[in-house]
């Protein structure tokens, strides 16, 4: 017989009253005894069902205000489901919001201690576990400090080490990548990772499809209020990066004349990058595709055989490919004021899925004087239908054979 659902919802619907009048004053109601506030009502969710099995480590994607934190707010009972049922099966510990559950006039000594206790420790467990908690948190020096002088990364810190060191069943947990520094990114993956081998039940809401892919065991996508997909996460990866582009907009890419961290001395400029595939401008690239990283430059005086390059970095910043002309066979020459270029290299992309920035830059001959330099002005999305780990997918193949017999 097949064990229960750790996590059951089903036909789940969530509505919001939106009132037109926020606020009405005594002088008001006194006027207008009889007067009607109108109000809207926003559907968040609508007949969602699904079942998480014990030990599964379910992901919740969907695009800003699709329902993910409606949602686990319901599973958390934030909020009051309006129809439908959810049956939780094991102890709960939540990670939903920035200072739910705390206290802000008390110190974190004192809110560690009530935390875990209402988590389901001891009194005597939670003065056992306080110090590794204040420790993974990295507030040694700040744990008699009030929470109301936290900033919003110690809150986070402390939310997530007093969360990741109870005896819960089932964690829900929402877009804690989203605040921190990559150091404590890596320690919330470290923890994700401890937590699945224990066999922990985790729902995981996010926006970063490479933790996706890389823990979750299934993922469902939302939108507006309503499932579209529950499925392997890497499918399920790529239908919320197809939906996500395929609706317009910049994908996060830096525009404007005020642009952070561009330099340059004004003898030309970067005009525009993109990426193509089959020579059309896109911004899905699939895995395993021959993909184009373009550059147009316009140039303002006279240059002579500048060097261009191109970096590609993920949504973590992390550096994954570099490379200029003067890696190829691709001569600049020589320009003047109002010539016009592109610059394009034709690659394999072999990048596990996620989110890519494109970075060109320009410089004069001989490494000197940046012309320009534009950081992150275009961006894509690398979809794919099989997981594999790391950051890129490189092409191979695979052999075994029995080289000797053990003797009998």
């Amino acid at each position: 017989m097949l064990d229960a659902p750790a996590v059951s919802v089903q036909a789940v619907s969530k509505e919001f009253r939106l009132p037109h009048e926020q606020v009405h004053t005594l002088k008001e109601r006194a006027l207008h005894p009889f007067k009607r506030s109108g109000e809207d009502r926003f559907q968040a969710l609508e007949d969602v069902t699904f079942d998480v099995a014990p030990g599964e480590f379910f992901g919740i994607v969907g695009r800003n205000g699709s329902g993910k934190s409606t949602l686990l707010k319901c599973l958390a009972g934030i909020y009051r489901i309006d129809r439908g049922a959810i049956r939780m099966r094991g102890q709960l510990s939540t990670f939903i919001e920035l200072g739910v559950g705390f206290n802000a006039d008390l110190p974190a000594r004192d809110n560690v201690l009530i935390n875990g206790i209402m988590l389901g420790l001891t009194p005597r467990e939670a003065l056992r576990r306080f110090d590794r908690i204040i420790d993974f948190a990295e507030l040694q020096e700040f744990v008699d400090l009030k929470l109301k002088n936290y900033s919003s990364g110690m809150h986070v810190r402390l939310a997530f080490s007093v969360m990741s060191h109870v005896d819960a069943d089932i964690l829900l947990i929402d877009e804690v990548l989203a605040v921190g520094d990559a150091s404590f990114q890596q320690k919330c993956f470290d923890v994700f990772q401890r937590l699945k081998d224990e066999g922990k039940t985790i729902l995981f809401v996010t926006h970063d499809m490479s933790a996706v892919t890389r823990f979750c065991d299934r993922a469902v996508l939302l939108e507006r209020g309503r499932v579209q997909l529950i499925d392997e996460p890497d499918l399920v990866g790529a239908r919320y990066m197809q939906a996500n582009f395929d609706r317009g907009g910049d994908g996060g890419a830096t525009t404007g004349e005020d642009e952070p961290g561009r330099i340059g001395d004004g003898s030309a400029e970067i005009t525009d990058a993109w990426f193509e595939v089959d020579d059309s401008r896109t911004e899905v690239l699939p895995q395993g595709s021959s993909c184009t990283a373009c550059v147009r430059v316009r140039f303002h005086a006279s240059v002579a055989e500048p060097a261009i390059a191109i970096l590609i970095e993920n949504d973590r910043h992390d550096p994954l490919w570099a490379i200029s002309n003067e890696d190829g066979d691709a001569i600049t020459g020589s320009h003047e004021a109002g010539d016009e270029a592109v610059f394009s290299v034709l690659f394999d992309n072999v990048f596990t899925p996620g989110r890519l920035f494109l970075t060109p830059w320009m410089v004069h001959a001989g490494g000197g004087r940046i012309i320009d330099r534009r950081p992150r002005i275009a961006s894509g999305v690398v979809t794919a239908v099989h997981r594999s780990g790391g950051l890129v997918d490189l092409p191979h193949a695979m052999r075994y054979e029995r080289t000797a017999r053990a003797p009998a």
